[in-house]
């Protein structure tokens, strides 16, 4: 059960993060999940040691988890877009 809802919010995630970065229409639905799950993991690395809440990976699933999550996923996005255009959106 843990991973159908450790899939849903990295998905819920992904979604709102390429919202933010206005991504959402060249991303499907497993590249939400992708970016959720992956940008909780860039978090967890980059901002999570700066503030010191852990990430939805590492099971805490609280609001500022969530957000730490979130912003990892925004990180991770900006990065593809400077990668593919050569510059972030």
């Amino acid at each position: 059960m843990n991973l159908v809802i450790w899939l849903v919010v990295g998905g819920l995630i992904g979604w709102v993060a390429s919202m933010i970065m206005r991504t959402d229409a060249q991303q499907g639905i497993v590249l939400n999940v992708v970016v959720g799950i992956v940008g909780a993991l860039v978090g967890g690395w980059v901002i999570s040691p700066l503030i010191g809440v852990a990430t939805i990976n590492q099971s805490d699933f609280s609001l500022a988890g969530l957000l730490v999550s979130l912003g990892g996923a925004v990180i991770l996005l900006a990065i593809v877009n400077l990668i593919r255009r050569g510059r972030v959106r």
